[in-house]
């Protein structure tokens, strides 16, 4: 004998693939905000104290000078090295089609 049919029932939702990827993009955000947290924390040990900008200061105006370890020696010769870095680039520009008879390697 047969089985008796049955009316279609619809398929359980499959929810695993949508679960995973919103807990991975929860994790995500929330280890972005901890690293933000962390590292928002500590500062830089190369940076100086700007007492000029300090938030219970009035805002320097146009003719306040910046404090004293902040101004550059406007008499100071630079550098071999300064001035290589100042050097502009010169060259041939970077293409991406090559020249004629040249052969790419």
């Amino acid at each position: 004998m047969t089985k008796p049919r049955h009316p279609h029932t619809p398929p359980k939702p499959k929810t695993f693939g949508r679960n995973a990827l919103a807990f991975g993009a929860a994790a995500i955000g929330l280890g972005g905000a901890l690293l933000a947290v962390f590292l928002r924390s500590k500062g830089n040990p190369a940076e100086h104290a700007a007492p000029d900008l300090a938030l219970d200061k009035p805002r320097p105006g146009a003719d306040d000078r910046a404090p004293e370890a902040f101004r550059p020696d406007p008499t100071a010769v630079p550098t071999k090295a300064e001035r290589e870095s100042l050097r502009p680039a010169t060259g041939p520009a970077p293409s991406l089609v090559a020249d004629r008879g040249t052969l790419n390697s």
